[in-house]
C-alpha cells in the first residue's frame, strides 16, 4: 500500500470529496482506487475562518509501482511503512530466574506486558495500592483534604498518567512504531478506537482506570505478577552487580535484572540509589503556576464560528516565549475542559496538575505555564532539583493556608503586583479548594519576573489569554523528573550492570506514550540479555 501525507479538506467535505483527493493527488481513474483507510486524522487551524481537516492515508491502487515512480520525489507520497510489533525473543522453558520490574506507571506496566508476552513472567512490584482504592485516596485529598503518602495521584497503579488529560502522543524518535504497539494494547484493554487514528488521542481518568486493570489481568494471565503495597526499601548491588530488591516489609526478591520505573517524584527512591552509589546527574525541569481560563474563550480564539463543531472538540493551544532574561516560558500539559488537580506525593507540601475527562466539557480550560530552568539554578548536587522542588512546595503549602489548598491569584492582579481577594468570572476548578493572595513570592524572582513578561506576550496570540480574570494556582514543579539516571547502549545504568532505569523518573520519557514507548524498549533489552541475544 502506499501512504499519503498532508492530504488538506475543508473542515464539513464529504466522504466523496475525500476519494476524489485521493484520486487528484494520485493522478489516478477512479476505477484504479481499490481501498483507502484513514491512518491519522487531525486539523489545521492557524486560518480560524478556513480551518481544514490533514490526513495520513493508506492507499491500495493498482500498479502500485508506476505510481510510486512517478512519486519518487515527492516526501508525502511513499510505501506504508510496517507497523507490526515483533517479539525479539522467547523466554526459555526453564528460567533461570524472573526479572523484577519495580512501578506500575505507563512505563513499568509496558516493560511487565511485553516481558510478560515474551514468557519471563516478571514481577511488578508497586508501592502504592491498585488503581480503584487508590483512585477513593485520591478523592480524599481532593474532597476532604485527607492525604495519603503512598496513594495519590504520584503513586498507585497506573502512575501519575492515569489522573491527567490521558494524552497519547509525543514527539519522540519511533523508528520500530513501538507507540503503534502502546496504542494497539490500549485499544485491546478497552480504549476508544479512534486513539488509532486521531492526531491527538486522548483518554481520560475514567477510561484509564478500567484500563489498567485490564492490563493487569493480562499480565497476570501471562504468568506475570504484581504487589502493591510493596515498597522498594534497598536495590542490593554487589560489585557493580545488582543482586535483587529488599521491600519495606523485610522480604528479599532476587533478581539480576531490574527494571526501575518509579516516575518522577519517587525522591525516597532516587536518594536511595545515590547512596548506593548508583550514578545520577542533575537535568533541567520547569516551574511555574497552572492558569485558568473559560474554555469558550479558548475554543472562540482557536476556532472562531467554528467553536463547538464535533470534529474539532475542546480548543488546546500550546505557547512559548522568549524572555529578556534569558528565560523562556511556555505552556504545559494544557488540558482543554478540563480541571487543576492536587497532586502532591508528601506530607505538608502543595503541587498541581491538570486533567481531563474523556469529554473534556468542564467549564475551564488550563495547562501550566513555566519557566525552564536548569542544574545552574540549583548547583552542588545531582539532587539539588529535588530540594529546590521541596522547597517550592513547602513555600506553597504556607501559602494555601497549610491545609492542602493551593495559593492563588488573579492573573491582572499578578500583573500588577496587588494581592487577589475575590474571585471574577473565573472560577478555580482545584480542589480541595484555592486560597486567593499574592503569589509573587511563590517562585523565585527570575521565574515571576518570566511569567510577567510571558502572558501579555501570549495575549496576543490567543486574545484574552491575560484577562484580568483569568486564575493561577500554585505551584506545578512536577513537570519532569529533577534527575537522570544515565544508562548505556543496553539500557542500562552506566555503573550498575542490571539496573535498568526506565521512563519518567530516570529521564527518558516525558508523558504517558512515550513512558509506554520506553517500557518496550527496556523490556527487549532485559530479554536479550536474559537469553544471551545481545542488542535488537
Amino acid at each position: 500500500m502506499l501512504r499519503i501525507t498532508e492530504l488538506k479538506l475543508p473542515l464539513d467535505h464529504t466522504e466523496t470529496a475525500l476519494k476524489a483527493a485521493i484520486i487528484q493527488r494520485l493522478g489516478i481513474s477512479a476505477e484504479a482506487l481499490a481501498t483507502y483507510t484513514v491512518f491519522r486524522q487531525g486539523h489545521d487551524a492557524r486560518k480560524r475562518d478556513a480551518i481544514l481537516l490533514v490526513y495520513t492515508l493508506d492507499v491500495a491502487v493498482a500498479d502500485e509501482a508506476a505510481v510510486l515512480a512517478r512519486f519518487a520525489d515527492d516526501p508525502h507520497i511513499s510505501v506504508t511503512p510496517d507497523t507490526t510489533y515483533r517479539y525479539v525473543t522467547t523466554a526459555p522453558k526453564e528460567l533461570a530466574e524472573r526479572p523484577v520490574v519495580i512501578g506500575t506507571g505507563p512505563c513499568g506496566l509496558f516493560a511487565g506486558l511485553i516481558l510478560a508476552q515474551m514468557g519471563f513472567r516478571p514481577i511488578i512490584l508497586e508501592r502504592g495500592k491498585e488503581v480503584r482504592e487508590r483512585t477513593k485516596d485520591t478523592f480524599g485529598l481532593w474532597r476532604k483534604s485527607v492525604f495519603n503518602p503512598e496513594s495519590n495521584v504520584q503513586f498507585g497503579e497506573g502512575g501519575a498518567g492515569t489522573f491527567s488529560d490521558g494524552k497519547l502522543y509525543t514527539q519522540i524518535k519511533d523508528p520500530h512504531h513501538y507507540g503503534r504497539k502502546v496504542l494497539t494494547e490500549f485499544v485491546k484493554a478497552g480504549a476508544p478506537e479512534e486513539i488509532l487514528h486521531v492526531s491527538k488521542p486522548h483518554i481520560g481518568t475514567f477510561k484509564l482506570v478500567s484500563m489498567v486493570e485490564q492490563i493487569r489481568a493480562t499480565i497476570e494471565s501471562l504468568g506475570g505478577e504484581i504487589r502493591f503495597q510493596n515498597r522498594v526499601e534497598q536495590v542490593l548491588i554487589e560489585q557493580g552487580q545488582v543482586q535483587g530488591v529488599v521491600l519495606a516489609g523485610g522480604d528479599t526478591i532476587a533478581s539480576r535484572h531490574v527494571v526501575l520505573a518509579v516516575g518522577h517524584s519517587a525522591r525516597d527512591t532516587f536518594q536511595m540509589l545515590y547512596d548506593n552509589g548508583v550514578y545520577i546527574e542533575a537535568k533541567p525541569f520547569s516551574i511555574g503556576f497552572r492558569i485558568e481560563h473559560p474554555q469558550s474563550l479558548i475554543d472562540h480564539c482557536r476556532f472562531g464560528k467554528a467553536a463547538g463543531h464535533p470534529l474539532l472538540g475542546a480548543a488546546d493551544y500550546k505557547l512559548v516565549h522568549h524572555c529578556r532574561n534569558g528565560r523562556s516560558v511556555y505552556s504545559f500539559c494544557m488540558c482543554p475542559g478540563g480541571t487543576v488537580v492536587a497532586a502532591t506525593s508528601e506530607v505538608g507540601h502543595v503541587v498541581t496538575n491538570g486533567m481531563s475527562q474523556y469529554s473534556r466539557n468542564e467549564r475551564n480550560a488550563n495547562s501550566g505555564i513555566v519557566v525552564g530552568i536548569s542544574p545552574d539554578d540549583y548547583p552542588g548536587h545531582p539532587l539539588a532539583g529535588i530540594a529546590l522542588q521541596r522547597q517550592l512546595e513547602a513555600r506553597a503549602f504556607v501559602l494555601g493556608g497549610e491545609n492542602y489548598q493551593a495559593p492563588g491569584q488573579l492573573v491582572g492582579d499578578f500583573l500588577a503586583g496587588t494581592a487577589s481577594t475575590a474571585f471574577g468570572e473565573v472560577l478555580p476548578s482545584y480542589t480541595p479548594g484555592v486560597h486567593l493572595g499574592d503569589l509573587s513570592t511563590a517562585l523565585p524572582d527570575y521565574a515571576i519576573a518570566a511569567i510577567r513578561e510571558a502572558l501579555p506576550a501570549f495575549d496576543k496570540k490567543i486574545k484574552g489569554f491575560a484577562m484580568a480574570d483569568a486564575v493561577l494556582t500554585g505551584v506545578e514543579t512536577r513537570t519532569s523528573s529533577p534527575i537522570r539516571i544515565k544508562r548505556n547502549a543496553q539500557l542500562q545504568s552506566i555503573n550498575t550492570v542490571g539496573l535498568y532505569p526506565a521512563g519518567e523518573g530516570a529521564g527518558y520519557a516525558g508523558g504517558i506514550l512515550s513512558a509506554g514507548v520506553d517500557g518496550i524498549k527496556v523490556a527487549e533489552a532485559v530479554a536479550l540479555a536474559m537469553t544471551g541475544n545481545g542488542q535488537r
